[in-house]
C-alpha cells in the first residue's frame, strides 16, 4: 500500500514545540506523519485485524494470469512471479487499519530529526536472512544504493530527496536528506526492502531469472515450473514469527500460484476446485457467472468487502508521446465518444459509478467550485493550464443510456473540426491530412466487450480503433517501451498521496521505461503542483494541492474516465476461514487461515476437464 497522510494537530508556544522536538529525537516503536500518536502502543500484543489465535497449516491455492521469468522483482525485466514479495521483509511494516503508521519489522526502533532533516533506523540483533545469516547495516546500506542504482526508476523517484545512507554500527543505519520539505520520506523509506549483501554481491543484480533468491520474509520458494506455477512455504524458522506485529498473520503452511493463460478457464478452474481464492474484476461475472454446483453446495463462498481505499482513477490513457493525441480538443472529443451510461446498463448490471476525479473516493477529490486556498495555489499558473479549472467542475459527459449519441457525436465533431481534422471520402482524417487509426492494446480479454461499442461509435465519425490483445508479457514490453497509442490505464491513491505522485505526472519520469508516467505528461504547470502536493505542511494544505492538481488533470483530458466500485468482490474456499473483523484499506488474505475441520473443495472428474492452466 501506498504512503498515506494524516492531520497535523498544529502545536502551539515556543515551550510546546521544544518538548515536541525533543520526544521526536528519541527512538520509538512507530512513526507517524505528523507525529501524532500511532494506534498501537509500545508493548502491543497485536492489532486489530487479526485473529492471534488462527490456526497453522494447510494450502492456499491461488490463481494468476499470464506467466512468469523472474524472482527479482525489484527490476525494470522479465515478469516478477506473483507474492514473491512474502519472501522480503522490509525495515517498517504499515498497519492496514490506521491512514499511514509505520511499525517496527527489521527495525526494532526508529529515530527522526527534529526538522526532518535525516532518520535513523535500529536494527532488531536477532533479524535473519532465511539461510541463517543476520541482518545487518551494511545490507540496508547495500540494499539502497543498489535499488537506487540498478533497481526499478520507481525508486529512484520515491526516493530522490534521500542524499546518502550511513552504515553508523551494525545495528544502526541513517538515512540523510537533500532538504527537510519531504514530510513522509521517514515512514517509506521504512518500506525499503532489505536485500542480503552477502548473497547478491557477486550476482548481476539487473539480471532477471528464476535463481531462488535469499530473503528475510515468511516464506520461502520451494518448487517452480517455469512460466506456470510457484510454489511457497512457510518458514517455520522464520525469525519475525512471534513479533506483535506479525501476529495472526501468515497461517498458511503453504502458498501455490498457478497460471493462467485466460481468466474465463482460471474462473471455470476455480469452480472445479482447482483453486480457492477469486477476486472478481467483472460486474457481469458478479451477476450473473457464480452458479452451478461449486456455489449451490456451498463449497464456495462469495463475498464483498467494503474498500474504504480512494479508488484513484482508472481509464483509457491516451498516450500524448503519439502526435495525434497532443491537441486537448482531439482527447476531449474521443472522451465524448465513450457512452458509460449505455456500458454500466447492458454490460454491468448497473454496478459502477463513473469516475471523474483522479482522488475519487475521498476528500482531496475537486468536487464543487475552487475555494479561495486552491485559486490561490492555481492563478500563479494563469495562462499555463486550462482556463476552465478556474470557474468550473468537470463532469464526465452523460448519455440516456439508450446506445444513440448523436449529441455526443455533433459535439465531439465540432471540436475535432477545430483541431483541423475533417472527414475525406468517409474517412476521419488529422490536421495533416493522415488517415486516423488509433490502436488500443490490451492483455484482458474482458476490456474486449466494452470496447467495441466504443469502436463503432469512432468509426460513425470515421474513425478507425484497432483493437490489438497481446499475451501480458508482450503487453509488459509494449508498456514499458511506450509502444501503444491507447491502453487501460490506472492511478491508484492513498488517503495521504505523495512521493509516487511524481512517477504518475511529473516530467522526470516521463521517460523511464517503469514509471507510471503512461500518459506522457511533460508540463511545468503540472511539475509545480505535483511539488506542492507533496511538500505540504498540513492536511488541509495536502487537500488543497491535490484538488489544485485534479483539476489540471480533469480538464487535460488526458483520459477517457472510467468506473469504480466501493466494495472489492471475492469468492473463495468453504474450508478458509478469514477474521470477523476486516481491515479498513485491504482485503487482507495475509490474515486469513484454513479451517482445521473443514474439508477443501475438491474438483470432480468432470468439472476439472480440460481446465489446464
Amino acid at each position: 500500500m501506498m504512503p498515506l497522510r494524516t492531520l497535523l494537530k498544529p502545536l502551539t508556544g515556543l515551550l510546546l514545540a521544544s518538548l515536541a522536538c525533543a520526544a521526536l529525537a528519541a527512538p520509538q516503536h512507530a512513526l507517524t506523519l505528523y507525529d501524532e500518536p500511532p494506534k498501537y502502543p509500545a508493548g502491543f500484543k497485536h492489532v486489530d485485524y487479526v485473529n492471534p489465535d488462527a490456526p497453522k497449516g494447510g494450502t492456499f491455492r491461488k490463481s494468476a494470469l499470464g506467466t512468469f521469468d523472474s524472482l527479482n522483482p525489484f527490476i525494470n525485466k522479465g515478469v516478477p512471479a506473483d507474492d514473491i514479495e512474502l519472501t522480503f521483509d522490509t525495515l517498517t511494516r504499515q498497519t492496514l487499519d490506521e491512514p499511514f503508521t509505520a511499525y517496527g519489522l527489521i527495525a526494532e526502533k526508529i529515530e527522526k530529526a527534529p526538522d526532518n532533516s535525516w532518520v535513523r533506523f535500529y536494527l532488531r540483533p536477532e533479524a535473519r536472512f532465511n539461510d541463517g545469516h543476520p541482518i545487518r547495516a551494511e545490507d540496508v546500506v547495500f540494499s539502497f544504493d543498489t535499488l537506487m542504482k540498478n533497481g526499478s526508476p520507481l525508486y529512484k523517484g520515491y526516493y530522490s530527496d534521500v542524499d546518502q545512507a550511513i552504515a553508523e554500527n551494525p545495528l544502526q543505519v541513517k538515512f540523510t536528506f537533500k532538504h527537510n520539505k519531504n514530510r513522509e520520506l521517514p515512514l517509506i523509506l521504512g518500506q525499503l526492502p532489505i536485500l542480503p549483501k552477502h548473497w547478491w554481491e557477486n550476482r548481476d543484480f539487473g539480471k532477471g531469472n528464476l535463481e531462488i533468491p535469499v530473503g528475510s520474509g515468511p516464506y520461502t520458494i520451494t518448487e517452480i515450473k517455469p512460466g506456470r506455477s510457484i510454489r511457497y512455504e512457510r518458514n517455520k524458522n522464520y525469525w519475525g514469527k512471534d513479533l506483535p506485529i506479525n501476529k495472526g498473520l501468515y497461517n498458511f503452511d503453504t502458498i501455490t500460484v498457478d497460471y493462467f493463460r485466460d481468466n474465463s478457464v482460471a474462473f471455470e478452474a476455480l469452480k472445479a476446485g482447482q483453486f480457492d481464492y477469486w477476486l472478481e474484476i467483472s460486474a457481469k461475472n458478479w451477476a450473473g457467472a457464480y452458479n452451478g454446483p461449486a456455489f449451490t453446495q456451498g463449497r464456495l463462498k462469495k463475498e464483498e468487502i467494503r474498500n474504504h481505499n480512494p479508488t484513484g482513477m482508472q481509464g483509457f490513457v491516451f498516450n500524448l508521446r503519439k502526435p495525434m493525441f497532443q491537441d486537448a480538443r482531439v482527447r476531449e472529443a474521443l472522451s465524448l465518444l465513450f457512452d458509460f451510461e449505455w456500458a454500466n446498463k447492458q454490460l454491468f448490471s448497473g454496478a459502477y459509478a463513473r469516475t471523474g476525479s483522479y482522488f475519487e473516493n475521498s476528500e482531496m477529490a475537486a468536487k464543487a467550485p475552487p475555494t479561495a486556498e486552491e485559486l490561490a495555489i492555481l492563478e500563479p499558473l494563469r495562462g499555463q493550464i486550462p482556463d476552465q479549472v478556474f470557474t468550473d467542475v468537470f463532469k464526465p459527459g452523460v448519455t440516456d443510456a439508450s446506445g444513440m449519441i448523436r449529441d455526443q457525436q455533433r459535439r465531439a465533431y465540432q471540436l475535432l473540426q477545430d483541431a483541423g481534422w475533417r472527414i475525406v471520402d468517409d474517412k476521419m482524417v488529422d490536421a495533416q491530412g493522415k488517415p486516423v487509426k488509433i490502436e488500443f492494446l490490451l492483455a484482458q480479454t474482458e476490456f474486449e466487450r466494452i470496447l467495441l461499442p466504443y469502436k463503432r461509435n469512432l468509426s460513425d465519425l470515421g474513425i478507425d480503433l484497432q483493437i490489438r490483445r497481446v499475451d501480458p508479457s508482450q503487453y509488459l514490453n509494449r508498456l514499458r517501451s511506450r509502444d501503444y497509442d491507447m491502453i487501460v490505464g490506472s492511478f491508484p491513491q492513498s488517503s495521504s498521496p505523495g512521493s509516487e505522485q511524481r512517477e504518475y505526472w511529473e516530467s522526470q519520469s516521463v521517460d523511464k521505461p517503469g514509471s507510471r508516467n503512461f500518459i506522457g505528461l511533460k508540463d511545468p504547470a503540472i511539475d509545480q503542483l505535483t511539488e506542492g502536493l507533496i511538500n505540504a505542511e498540513s492536511r488541509q494544505s495536502l487537500i488543497n494541492h491535490a484538488r489544485a492538481l485534479d483539476r489540471v488533470l480533469q480538464w487535460g483530458f488526458y483520459v477517457i474516465p472510467n468506473w469504480h466500485i466501493k466494495t472489492w468482490r471475492v469468492a473463495y474456499s468453504n474450508h478458509i476461514g478469514h477474521p470477523a473483523v476486516t481491515p479498513m484499506y485491504d482485503i487482507g488474505t495475509a490474515t486469513w487461515w484454513v479451517k482445521p475441520d473443514a474439508k477443501p473443495v475438491t474438483p470432480t472428474q468432470t468439472e476439472s476437464a480440460n481446465l489446464e492452466p
